[in-house]
């Protein structure tokens, strides 16, 4: 059996401070824990027309997250909050190459903004700001670091992300100001934070499909280790 070769969404950064050019980021901790899982990172630029390239060679994908925000138009939003920031070249290549490894039944995991994504990918709505929506909201862009919780969720019995960690408590990181809000009929909630917030979701029709909004690559808890080697399991192929 070969080391599953794992995709890694970048994100985007205008020119300056590392470079006077247009540059790409990755969080190193992003590449280690899919290593340690066996896995094989590889980083992906954002080439919409070489999804299909992508596609034929990777066994799984991570959609990361990024201080960044969907379109609201990608979810039928006739307004746009002022905080929302869009970066629409990388919006656009995550929801193609996305789309593409779901179609094919690649596992997909999605990370905090890449967890929204795949939220609207497949039918859901986002709550644009959550301290206009949500009454009493915890502090979801916690202040403390984010190698420390900031917060516990809720995972539902019977999910695929309750047969993963194996409880029905979780102590996660928090670094979002949007989240999921309305679910389709194809989305399954698997975490709830307590203020009601949805934490995670995830698809039954596919192999694997789980998108959770923390962020599982900080190895908080034994709970994130998990999700991650089952991720990579998932992508093992008999090559």
């Amino acid at each position: 059996m070969t080391i599953p070769l794992i995709g890694i969404t970048l994100d985007s950064e205008d020119p300056g401070g590392y470079s006077n050019m247009p540059w790409y980021a990755l969080r190193q901790n992003y590449a280690d824990v899919i290593t340690a899982s066996g896995g094989l990172p590889l980083a992906l630029p954002h080439e919409p027309e070489q999804v299909d390239a992508y596609l034929e060679k990777l066994d799984g994908l991570v959609v990361t997250g990024g201080a960044f925000d969907v379109d609201p138009s990608m979810f039928g939003a006739t307004t746009r909050h002022d905080t929302v920031v869009t970066k629409d070249r990388r919006t656009e290549f995550e929801k193609n190459m996305a789309q593409a490894m779901l179609s094919a039944d690649k596992p997909v995991l999605g990370i905090c903004g890449g967890q929204q994504l795949l939220h609207v990918i497949l039918g859901g709505t986002l709550i644009q700001h959550i301290p206009d929506e949500v009454n009493d909201a915890l502090a979801h862009e916690q202040p403390n670091p984010r190698t420390e919780a900031g917060h516990d969720v809720a995972v539902v019995p019977g999910t695929l992300l309750h047969r993963i960690v194996g409880t029905e408590t979780l102590d996660v990181n928090s670094a979002h100001h949007q989240a999921a809000k309305d679910v389709s009929d194809n989305i399954t909630v698997n975490a709830v934070a307590p203020d009601g917030v949805i934490e995670g979701i995830e698809d039954n029709r596919y192999k694997f499909c789980l998108g959770v909004q923390w962020h599982p690559e900080y190895l908080i808890s034994n709970g994130d280790k998990q999700i991650l080697d089952a991720f990579i399991a998932a992508c093992e192929t008999d090559k």
